[in-house]
This record gives C-alpha cells, structure tokens and sequence, in this order.
C-alpha cells in the first residue's frame, strides 16, 4: 500500500469517526425522548385527566387519544434509534476493515 492510499484510508476513518460521534450523539438524544415518552405512557394510566401542551396552553385532552398518540411516538421513536443502532454497526464494521488493512 503506497502513502497515498494510507492516507485515503486515514481520512476515511476520521470520518467515520465523526459520523458515529454524531450517531452517538443523536441516539442519545431519541433515547431520552423514548424515555420520556415512555414515562408519560405511565403516567397517563395513573391520571384521571389528562391535559396536552399547545404552546403556552394547557388544554384537556382526551385520555385515550393521548395514549394513542404516546403509542405511535413511542414506535417511531424506537425506529430510529433502530435505524441509527444498524448505521452504527455499518460504520463500525467498515472502521475495523480500514483499521485492518492500514496495520497490516
């Protein structure tokens, strides 16, 4: 392998090193939303009234339709931090195949 392709393989893996810092980061941010969205799922199951924040207001809302909605953000929420589990392996694996073919 000639500089120039050591080099290439080097940039790559910066890359790939700042795309998984970023799907880190991202990840981070829907597992904290999951969890909120899972801890409000509970806690409309205690509540008799359940109330929904629309901008500065607090308006009551319907106790079901809440939890639908809870429900559906709660799947959406669990595909994309899915998704972004997949990519990160994606990255991954390409990272030790670089790191592979630079060290040896």
């Amino acid at each position: 392998m000639d500089k120039k392709d050591k080099q290439k393989k080097i940039q790559e893996i910066q890359i790939i090193e700042q795309n998984l810092q970023n799907l880190l980061l991202q990840k981070q941010a829907f597992q904290l939303e999951l969890s909120e969205t899972k801890s409000a799922k509970m806690e409309i199951e205690k509540s008799e009234e359940v109330f929904k924040i629309i901008g500065q207001l607090m308006i009551k809302s319907d106790k079901t339709k809440i939890k639908d909605e809870l429900i559906n953000k709660e799947k959406i929420l669990e595909l994309r931090v899915k998704s972004i589990e997949n990519q990160e392996n994606s990255l991954q694996e390409r990272f030790e195949e670089l790191k592979k073919e630079l060290f040896e």
